[in-house]
């Protein structure tokens, strides 16, 4: 066993997220446990990831948890003390990916989430260096998280749809309280998407909202200029990519998504803030030496 619980968030895809699972089992070792959360109630995804993987536990939520929702659940349902976490579409492309996420988490006990190195269908996938990089941000569908730490954050604001907000918060949040998270090319993922779904105009929408709600729960009240700086550079590049429906949807939703998450409002220091957006911009290389 490999000390690490293998998380996936589904939905209605239930062909993908079977692919997936089937490539978990198939690791080598393969992950200590696999707990699935299955979202809005879609029973039908339930019991076919029942019928064709028996040995997997599924989690259901009744209404919509949204993915950091879902991994909320799952990883506090953990028994390992490190979780890796997928999307129903997303897996890894080494079959020792778990043995080598634990010797990754011994080799930097300072990281409270390892991201891997991602790869989409369209894209060229690199060769599986032992390098390594202390950075601000992380995937939700292709990282692994030490358990603890995790917990002790409090975990992520469960958003339905929570592009741009989500992981965001979260590696804000540990960093403010002197959590880490390390990237490496050791570890990698496929995620086999095209990504046209970023294209919906719901997602348009929720991208935007989702960066003035992280401004109004995190930031200091004198920095929310930050946030409206972001959110217009958020415009700009959808504009530039044809992507205007969805546009003002977002702008408009903005106080009443304000409103609906005010009980998560919780402010980090200016120093901390200015702390993670320098280290957004200039990761730091890690030694990667063997334990």
């Amino acid at each position: 066993m490999s000390g690490v619980t293998a998380i996936v968030t589904a939905f209605q895809r239930i062909d993908q997220t079977l692919a997936t699972l089937r490539t978990l089992e198939g690791c080598v070792p393969p992950p200590a446990e696999i707990l699935v959360h299955v979202d809005g109630n879609q029973r039908a995804c339930a019991e076919a990831i029942r019928a064709a993987h028996p040995g997997v536990r599924v989690l259901i939520s009744e209404g919509t948890a949204g993915p950091g929702g879902g991994r909320n659940r799952l990883i506090a349902e953990s028994t390992q003390p490190f979780v890796a976490s997928f999307d129903d579409d997303s897996y890894p492309i080494d079959a020792d990916y778990f043995s080598r996420a634990t010797e990754v988490f011994a080799s930097f006990p300072d990281a409270s989430v390892i991201g891997a190195s991602e790869y989409h269908s369209d894209e060229v996938i690199g060769p599986d260096t032992r390098t390594a990089s202390w950075v601000a941000d992380f995937v939700g569908g292709a990282c692994a998280y030490r358990r603890d730490a995790f917990l002790r954050s409090g975990g992520y604001v469960p958003i339905a749809t929570a592009y741009g907000m989500e992981e965001v918060d979260l590696a804000l949040r540990l960093h403010a309280s002197g959590g880490r998270v390390l990237r490496t090319r050791w570890l990698r993922v496929f995620h086999d998407t095209d990504r046209a779904r970023h294209a919906d105009p719901a997602v348009t929408a929720a991208s935007i909202a989702n960066i003035a709600l992280l401004a109004y729960l995190r930031y200091p009240i004198w920095l929310w200029g930050v946030g409206v700086g972001q959110g217009f550079n958020r415009i700009v590049w959808l504009l530039g990519h044809g992507r205007r429906r969805g546009i003002l949807r977002g702008l408009v939703s903005i106080p009443v998504v304000l409103r609906q998450y005010a009980s998560a409002r919780h402010l980090v220091t200016a120093a901390a803030l200015f702390s993670y957006l320098r280290l957004r911009r200039h990761p730091v290389a890690a030694p990667f030496g063997r334990v």
